[in-house]
């Protein structure tokens, strides 16, 4: 199989149960197929899945080849707590992380010494230099906490400066938000490259609230097609295929660098995907 002609990643979430690491690695197995450059694994708000994200970094570096990259935020922590877990993951042999701020938890009393993600960047820049390869988080439809788009680039501007080496973005379905966000960043002085993250779609009530949460925009015509379906769950899944398939389409023709997955730890939709667009072949003359 050709590799990927552009960046690849695929983010899993760490299960909750034995049968659920199963699933996660037979699924993480069958992706590296593809020769993803990393696998990343989510870091729930406040530190809440802190010992199962550790965990599953651990399980999927003995079992795959794939390098992985844990994702870890600042709100809750302080500097102590967050050095033990940085020390942790140097010395498995972890190069790459995903540095967030994270969201805060109701009911949460202290949120730690860092206030900021760029505060957070900052702070391994200086501990760690360059061992760690440092991804950080991207909004083309603006963080649902920033006052404007003005100020949500220039946190990501804050967070390039203080040494973060790529973003990936939240997932979007309006790729014309991804293209003019990059117009922003180069106006702005941003350089890192921005890697677009893709949200397969497997739930409609799902995606919904979890989109209502985040910030990310269902456009109109796309909620209404997708209510359309009922309880047609396949034609719902091919609609679903092909939409995201021809996004991916759009933004790789586009000049984006790379794709990211939020793969909700099940392989078949990304599998579809690439099977979709010409396997890897059609997408090689895209770059």
């Amino acid at each position: 199989m050709a590799a990927f002609p552009k960046r690849l990643s695929f983010e899993f979430f760490p299960p909750k149960t034995f049968d659920g690491m199963k699933s996660l690695i037979k699924s993480a197995g069958s992706l590296q197929t593809f020769s993803p450059e990393f696998f990343s694994v989510t870091f729930g708000a406040g530190g809440s899945t802190r010992q199962r994200t550790i965990e599953t970094v651990q399980t999927l570096q003995q079992k795959l080849t794939t390098p992985i990259a844990p994702h870890i935020s600042c709100i809750g922590f302080d500097r102590n707590e967050l050095i033990n877990i940085l020390d942790h993951y140097k010395e498995i042999g972890t190069k790459r992380i995903i540095v967030l701020r994270g969201d805060i938890p109701s009911g949460m009393g202290s949120r730690g010494d860092f206030k900021f993600a760029s505060e957070f960047v900052k702070f391994i820049r200086v501990v760690y230099g360059n061992y760690f390869k440092i991804e950080v988080a991207a909004y083309p439809e603006c963080h649902p906490q920033a006052k404007n788009f003005q100020q949500d680039l220039s946190n990501l501007k804050d967070k390039m400066e203080a040494g973060a080496d790529s973003a990936i973005t939240q997932y979007f379905f309006n790729p014309d938000a991804y293209f003019y966000f990059l117009e922003d960043c180069v106006r702005q002085g941003i350089t890192l490259p921005v890697y677009p993250g893709i949200m397969p779609i497997y739930q409609f009530d799902k995606l919904v609230n979890f989109s209502d949460v985040c910030g990310a925009e269902i456009p109109r015509w796309l909620y209404k097609k997708l209510e359309s379906y009922g309880d047609d769950a396949e034609s719902f899944h091919a609609f679903s295929l092909e939409f995201i398939s021809k996004l991916c389409e759009r933004l790789l023709a586009g000049g984006a660098p790379g794709l990211h997955f939020y793969t909700l730890n099940q392989s078949e939709f990304c599998q579809g995907i690439f099977d979709y667009i010409g396997s890897l072949e059609k997408v090689s003359l895209i770059s």
